[in-house]
């Protein structure tokens, strides 16, 4: 009993809190490393980020005579360029009578709205300073992953740069616009967003533009959307090329997917992702070619579809009416339909 004794009293008693200490030590590196990256990269932006405020005019045959004769708003926006142009939502700026903008620094400018896209809820508009502006680094969309660190910064219900970070909760979901059409490839984020955070950027640890803020789903917590960078990159600079967008559609809504490694190799195909239909519009162009729900668009016109993204790009104003050749997968098989664009009704692609 006695030996018992004496092995049981020899057991080392300080190992429970060394393994405890250890934990703890673990614990706060992570915080701090947590916590310097969301800093960090909300450093980077912050010299591009701008606050924006909208003026409205109040038509004087339907205002109330204390009605004030013009109705204001803002919102955030980034500068793109060093020579001054901001990107921000369409809705932020949509029909303002006046525009002007707040860079970091203080310095208060009027601005010119280059051109505005309901269709994706984007919108450029430009100002004039003096010296160069530090434009915010675009970083690239196809490479988001879910899980993601992402930072929002913008200006809710007033209060001027508020930074929220969370992950990337999804990839390649649609979100209609205020023009009833479904934008593609939008980012969920759980960052928290309000009213005030449209326009904004969403960002990612290295401090590069993945997305544009553009809605949340009240009442839902940590439901939230961005335009990603890569699609709004594309229409910025056709809005500061020509002022607007001109579009085709073929009446589809549909999502980004994986094609099956066999499917690749089988039919020799360059590309590992295309876009799934996931419905079609009624006596659309893609119904009276005969495309169906569960179709994958690998091709237009022989160039390869990999994504929603690729497919809005051939859909230019120059295609309304000009005869175009799809792939698609149907199943296992492929197949090459013909179809005729039309102008764009503000409907999906």
């Amino acid at each position: 009993m006695s030996h018992l004794q004496l092995v049981s009293n020899a057991s080392p008693p300080s190992e429970p809190p060394r393994a405890t200490a250890l934990t703890s030590l673990s614990d706060d590196a992570l915080l701090d490393a947590y916590s310097q990256a969301v800093t960090s990269a909300a450093e980077r932006v912050s010299p591009a980020v701008v606050n924006i405020e909208v003026y409205h005019s109040n038509p004087k045959g339907v205002r109330h005579p204390h009605t004030p004769p013009e109705t204001r708003g803002n919102g955030p926006g980034f500068v793109i360029t060093p020579d001054g142009y901001v990107l921000t939502n369409s809705h932020v700026v949509h029909a303002a009578t006046r525009i002007e903008v707040t860079l970091p620094d203080g310095r208060h400018f009027t601005a010119e709205l280059v051109g505005d896209d309901p269709d994706t809820d984007l919108a450029v508009v430009r100002i004039n300073a003096p010296t160069r502006l530090i434009a915010a680094v675009l970083g690239d969309s196809a490479t988001v992953r879910v899980g993601q660190l992402a930072i929002a910064i913008g200006n809710p219900y007033g209060f001027q740069y508020t930074v929220t970070a969370g992950v990337v909760s999804a990839l390649g979901r649609s979100l209609r616009s205020q023009s009833g059409r479904l934008i593609d490839n939008v980012l969920q984020t759980d960052a928290a967003l309000n009213p005030g955070n449209s326009g904004g950027p969403l960002v990612n640890s290295r401090g590069e533009v993945i997305g544009v803020n553009t809605a949340v789903i009240l009442p839902a917590q940590g439901i939230c959307f961005a335009t990603a960078i890569n699609t709004a990159k594309f229409v910025a600079a056709t809005l500061i090329k020509d002022g607007r967008m001109t579009r085709s559609y073929i009446g589809i809504a549909g999502q980004n997917v994986p094609l099956h490694r066999r499917l690749v190799r089988f039919h020799h195909l360059s590309i590992e992702t295309g876009v799934l239909i996931m419905s079609l519009e009624p006596n659309s162009p893609a119904q009276r070619a005969g495309l169906s729900e569960g179709d994958v668009i690998i091709e237009f016109d022989a160039e390869p579809i990999m994504g929603i993204d690729e497919l809005h790009k051939r859909l230019t104003g120059d295609r309304i009416g000009v005869s175009a050749t799809l792939t698609v997968l149907r199943g296992t098989e492929k197949r090459y339909v013909t179809i005729i664009p039309e102008p764009s009704k503000a409907q999906p692609a």
